[in-house]
């Protein structure tokens, strides 16, 4: 009996002190009464973006292949309109060709409403001159004939690229208004664009190592400079010897300057004073002959900044691109 007792009056100072504690605190698992809650009001400025990557949008024959397929990655914003679209054509020095660079720039450019398809495309050694332009304009076509599917209004469709890329956007907005240059698949749509930012591309291939020291320029007339690979190809792979002097038609037929016409569309260029890669004027070379014939064309020198890093992805530059873009393409 005693130990009956003294558990009840246990279990009766356990209860007390328990009340004695919620009392202190108001409840057991209440918050502070000085707690609050922050309000946030957020003005809607950037849609959702949908990344669809491995898109497939051609098949060419490559390394022996018959059928290799060249893909893009896709950044759509959820919209209901339609929407321009802006083939990104990546650098690599003519020997890659990286679909996943350059994601700031990418992600701006759809946060500011534009669908982006990102694309590879052959390279040298195992392919030349016109191939990758080819393949540029076949990302075009496929882009058109899949508008629906991408939400993309097909007459309103730009390009930008970088370095080897920025070359290529050169010629194919040089090449614009012609079917020179489109093979393969979706043959029923044009390649024609109505936008090209050219950054820090090359023009003249027969003048990359101008602007730099003898030994450069020496440099860039040999056999193995990747300009020389990228119009004459690889002997291992049926190219002709020889640097990208040896072969004038064929470099000449591999320069935007040779195509500009009036149907050439609106040029944005755009190049780094202190870029030790592709001299500063090879989009001068470029600006100078677009003007001449009366093509729209802007040019910015960015002061301090390389072949590609870190000024390439500041605001102020990206502002510069999407203001280009929303002029002529919205």
């Amino acid at each position: 009996m005693g130990g009956m007792k003294l558990k009840k009056m246990l279990a009766t100072m356990t209860l007390l002190s328990s009340l004695f504690i919620v009392g202190l605190t108001g409840s057991v698992f209440a918050a502070p009464n000085n707690a609050e809650s922050k309000s946030l009001d957020v003005q809607i400025k950037h849609p959702v973006i949908q990344l669809i990557s491995d898109v497939v949008y051609e098949q060419v024959p490559m390394r022996g292949y018959d059928n290799v397929a060249m893909q893009m990655d896709v950044l759509k914003p959820k919209k209901a309109e339609k929407m321009p679209a802006i083939v990104f054509i990546t650098g690599g020095g003519f020997i890659n060709a990286n679909k996943d660079s350059y994601i700031q720039q990418r992600m701006a450019l759809a946060e500011a409403g534009y669908v982006v398809a990102s694309i590879e495309y052959r390279v040298a050694p195992t392919a030349k001159f016109p191939q990758p332009l080819e393949d540029v304009k076949a990302a075009i076509r496929y882009l058109k004939a899949n508008a629906d599917k991408f939400n993309i209004n097909a007459n309103k469709i730009g390009v930008l690229g970088e370095s080897a890329g920025g070359y290529l956007s050169a010629m194919a907005g040089t090449t614009n208004g012609t079917k020179l240059f489109d093979k393969g698949e979706n043959l029923n749509q044009n390649s024609n664009i109505q936008a090209v930012v050219d950054i820090y591309g090359l023009s003249d291939l027969t003048r990359v190592g101008a602007d730099f020291s003898k030994e450069v320029q020496e440099a860039h007339k040999s056999a193995g400079a990747t300009e020389a690979l990228w119009v004459n190809g690889s002997s291992v792979f049926g190219g002709k010897d020889g640097g990208i002097l040896a072969n004038p038609e064929e470099a000449k037929a591999a320069n935007p300057l040779t195509y500009i016409s009036k149907k050439t569309p609106p040029f944005l260029l755009m190049h780094g004073d202190k870029d030790t890669l592709v001299s500063p004027s090879q989009t001068e070379i470029l600006h100078q002959a677009l003007v001449a014939h009366g093509i729209e064309s802007t040019r910015y020198v960015v002061r301090g900044a390389q072949h590609g890093g870190v000024y390439w992805v500041q605001p102020e530059v990206m502002q510069v691109v999407i203001d280009f873009f929303d002029k002529h393409l919205k």
